[in-house]
Formats: structure tokens, sequence, C-alpha cells
């Protein structure tokens, strides 16, 4: 990646509030819910006409939805390090889930304390910070750890392989156990902890980064009554000690999870109006990635995927393509939709130039604060949307222009399989061109490789 490309990250500005002309002399707090697995079309703003989700629905009608935002990875740990460092997959730290042992337990690879996140960008701002959730970047007493990446708070899981269960016997507060002997469902407690630090820091400029876990697997909720007899349902069974939990109606316990992040939502946003601080306070609405499709969820019978093909480990649109909606009284002051070409490796650079932040070197994202603002240039396109990743035989992808080349068995070069597809006219992915343009394969096949550089950690002949 040439330099020029690389410093594109962070914009050094005198002042923000300068800058973005507030009316409050207050730097704007910023709430972040990440949703865990969701589909882009589990929402009501993206199309869904079977799961209720009007208080997300309210937040897009007063504010900035948009249409081609693209997740970090199709995978939770990869996803959320380029959420919260602003590269992509091919300049990441952390490109896949890759567990490693400690003295502590088995917990994700850890960032290392050169890597700067947003969090640590905004503490340094003045800025009291939070996680709440699922971390996925680093288990107790290392580099990785929450407390040791910019946040004053965390509760929930550190690992991301723990978070498949909503009844575990722990959840972690900073480093310390926190039991719970399998008693307790785990969102809620999640949610209520990230609440009470709203509550106690809505005087001083705020982080609250809500990396909820529904509706990833197991489809597990307490009470199925808003939809119980809603939908036709086929059983999930299982009967072995490995794998998601068995849901006699899985359509229902989806559909109830997604309302109740739609309900937390409304709880959050009402929170902020009681503290006087939702004018000044940018709300940001995602997921992790692409739609699951295991312990029983059939994300067809939602359309959970919107137009889009693929699921969560696959690097076509729809494991890749997120929901995005932000919401900022002060700044957004009518519903608008914006189909630019947006990334989880956008938000570090973003927020930086919101709040007047010295650059960070080496990043692949680019500010969209213009877009928010709906002033001045909108942010220039980005030069091309990049992912690697090592499941499933290792896959690799590259897109330019609406030209779309997916690499699959990266493991193993004799099965090496190419496609090629251009989205302004093939939305679904459905027509493959490869043998009609094999030089713009070529050309997107050599870019791909200079796209990326090598990871110690992550190789495709190791992949699975």
């Amino acid at each position: 990646m040439k330099k020029s490309a690389l410093l594109m990250g962070a914009i050094l500005v005198s002042a923000s509030v300068e800058t973005l002309g507030q009316v409050k002399d207050k730097a704007p707090n910023i709430v972040f819910v990440l949703a865990d697995d969701m589909g882009i079309g589990d929402l009501g703003c993206y199309g869904q006409r079977k799961i209720k989700t009007p208080n997300i629905d309210q937040l897009a009608e007063g504010g900035l939805l948009f249409t081609n935002h693209y997740s970090g990875s199709t995978v939770s740990a990869p996803s959320r390090c380029s959420l919260l460092t602003g590269k992509h997959t091919g300049h990441g730290y952390i490109r896949g889930n890759k567990g490693v042992k400690s003295e502590n337990g088995f917990f994700d690879l850890h960032l290392p304390q050169e890597e700067i996140t947003v969090a640590e960008i905004l503490k340094a701002q003045g800025y009291a910070t939070m996680c709440v959730g699922k971390w996925g970047l680093g288990g107790p007493e290392t580099s990785g750890s929450p407390i040791n990446k910019g946040f004053d708070y965390f509760f929930g899981y550190l690992s991301q392989g723990a978070a498949h269960r909503y009844y575990p016997e722990y959840l972690y507060e900073n480093e310390k156990k926190v039991m719970l002997n399998g008693e307790v469902y785990s969102h809620f407690l999640i949610m209520e902890k990230g609440l009470d630090f709203i509550k106690k820091n809505a005087d001083q400029p705020f982080f609250a980064y809500f990396a909820i876990t529904p509706p990833h697997a197991d489809l597990d909720y307490p009470d199925l009554s808003q939809y119980e007899d809603a939908f036709p349902e086929t059983p999930y069974i299982n009967n072995k000690k490995k794998g998601f939990k068995t849901q006699m109606k899985p359509k229902a316990a989806y559909a109830s999870m997604v309302s109740e992040i739609d309900k937390n939502v409304g709880q959050i946003i009402q929170l902020l109006k009681d503290k006087g601080v939702w004018e000044n306070t940018i709300f940001i609405f995602s997921s992790d990635n692409g739609v699951h499709c295991v312990g029983g969820h059939e994300p067809d019978f939602f359309d959970s995927n919107g137009p889009y093909r693929g699921y969560k480990r696959d690097l076509y649109e729809g494991g890749v393509r997120a929901p995005f909606i932000v919401n900022w009284p002060n700044v957004i002051k009518k519903k608008r939709t914006t189909d630019h070409i947006t990334t989880f490796w956008d938000f570090l650079p973003t927020v930086a130039e919101i709040v007047g932040a010295k650059p960070v070197k080496e990043v692949d994202g680019i500010s969209y604060l213009s877009l928010l603002t709906g002033k001045g240039k909108e942010p220039r396109n980005h030069d091309y949307i990049y992912y690697e990743f090592y499941e499933q035989g290792g896959k690799q992808s590259i897109l330019k222009d609406g030209w779309k080349l997916i690499r699959l068995n990266m493991s193993k070069p004799e099965k090496l399989k190419e496609e090629l597809y251009y989205l302004p006219d093939d939305i679904g992915e459905e027509k493959d061109l490869i043998n009609q343009y094999p030089g713009k394969a070529g050309m997107l096949r050599e870019l791909a490789m200079k796209a990326r550089t090598e990871s110690q950690h992550f190789k495709w002949e190791n992949s699975k």
C-alpha cells in the first residue's frame, strides 16, 4: 500500500468543536451498539417484515442510513479488530478467530501493545470508555485485555468462544471473574452494567461500546411469548455435549433475540434523554458480520441477508455487508440515506477527526465525518475493499469499481477456485464472469496480493 493511502486514517484538526460547529462546548458522546451475527435484512429499516424493530427503525428515521457498509470480516474477532484499529484483514493483527492457551485459560489471540485502538484515542482526549459484551481480542493479563486497550471498564465475555452460551458459569468484570453459576441470562446483566456506566459518566464525554452477544447462537432467550406461535417451526435437536443447544422453536427464539436488541436500543436512547445528553450523542448501530445459519436458524425464512448471497464465513456480500445507522441529533437534522461505500476500518479515522486527535499512521480507513455532517466534500472512495479469511480452506476477495474477485481454497493451490462478479448488475452474485473477463480477474488478483502483508499468526496453508 502506498504511504499516502496509509496516512489517510485520522485527520488532525485544530479543535473538534470548531470543526463541527456544535452548539455545545462539549465533545460528543459516542455510543456504538454492535450486534453479533445479525443480518442486514433483520431490521425493518432494511426491509424486514416478520421481526419487529421499531426503535432501530426510528433511529434510522432520524439519522443516516448506510446502504453500502462493509463489516471488518466475516467472523467475530477480526471484525472487531478492524473496527477498533482501523485496518482491514490484509493488515490487521487479528485476521481470524484464533485461540491461545495461557495460565488463565483459553482466550483469543491478543492485540499487541503497539496496536492503537479507538478507545485509546478517546481516553487520551478525556473520554470515559466502556466495553460490555464480547471482547475477543485478548485474555486477562495480556496486552490485548480491554483494560490495556483503552477501556476504563469492561464487563462480559473476554473470549469470543465462551459467548456461545447465555447462561455461563462466570463473566469477567475487568479482569476478575464474576461467578454466575449458570443461573443468570448473561445479556440482561451485560446491558445492566452498560446502562449503569452511562448513568455514572453522563457528566463527561464518554464512549460506550455495547458489543452485545445476541442474536449469535445458541438460539436462547428466556421469554418467547412475543413470537411463540408466529412461525412454522422445525425443532433443532442436539443430543451431543458439544455444539449449539437444542431449541424447539428456533424461529421464535431468533426473532425474540433481535427484538430484545431493539428494546435495548430504546433503553439506551431513553437513558441518554433522561440524562440530558441525547442531542450531543453520536449513536451508531451495526452488526459484526453477516447472519449466521447455525443452531436452528433459517436465515432465508426471515430474508436475513436481504438481496445478498451468502452468510457468516462467506466472502460473498451476505457474509460481509452490515447494517449501519448513525443518529446524531445535534448534527444530523433529518433522515438521510447514503450509498457511499464505507467500512468498519473507517470508524477509527472518523472518530479521530471528530475529537481532533493526532493522526494514527498506517491505517486503511477513511473518515466519513463529512457524510455525517452533510457538509464539505464526500470522503474519497476506497481504492478497493479487501478481505482474507482462514477457515473453510482459506478465502480471499477484493472489490474495485464494482468488480469483485473471490478466491476459494487458498490453502490448496491445486484446488484454487476463482469467481468474478460485477455487482452493479448482479448484487446477488449469481453470474460468474471469470471466463468472459480473464484480464479483469488478473488485474484484481494482482491487486489482492499487493493489498496485504504477511502475518506471523495467519497463513492460508494452515487453513482448515
